[in-house]
């Protein structure tokens, strides 16, 4: 039984239009394991923010299963699938290392959890832009993920918007 469960391999299932639940419960139905990895979009809707989940690939999602065992090629006939995507006449798996990343950086519910988490207060390191190894501190955090992050330039403070990627705690 355990050879079964190392030759399981993830690989890449593209969506038809608007068919991401009806997907995801179809191969439920069928036995697959899915991976769907989601993050918090925050938009504008009649002046206030509006935090939604939505997928991290949009248009794709990972199914795992065993190429040997068989039984895959059904995920092609899978209402809400248009195909695996492949190159040649199988399957392309997706590589075991970038699985590990996606689904370490995940929650148990696909989640993407941040990755830096900075409060107020915290000294960060600017890691990207005209700013690169700056040091600052984090003045505020918006509701749309911008960390206002206050930096010392020649004798005058001066306050720069960052993306919670382009910084570490320093």
């Amino acid at each position: 039984m355990a050879s079964t469960e190392t030759a399981e391999r993830w690989y890449l299932a593209q969506l038809k239009p608007n068919c991401q639940r009806i997907a995801l419960r179809n191969l439920d139905r069928q036995g697959f394991r899915t991976f769907l990895p989601l993050h918090d979009l925050t938009t504008r809707q009649g002046g206030s923010f509006v935090t939604r989940s939505r997928p991290l690939f949009p248009g794709y999602l990972f199914v795992a299963f065993d190429m040997d065992a068989g039984g895959w090629s059904a995920i092609n006939s899978t209402y809400g699938i248009t195909r695996l995507v492949s190159f040649g006449a199988r399957p392309a798996p997706v590589p075991d290392e970038l699985m590990a990343s996606l689904l370490g950086r995940c929650d148990a519910g696909g989640k993407l959890l941040a990755e830096v988490t900075v409060r107020p207060g915290d000294a960060v390191r600017v890691t990207g832009g005209a700013f690169t190894d700056f040091v600052g501190r984090v003045e505020r955090i918006d509701p749309d993920q911008r960390v206002w992050v206050l930096l010392d330039l020649m004798g005058r403070t001066t306050r720069v918007s960052l993306g919670p990627d382009s910084m570490r705690i320093a």
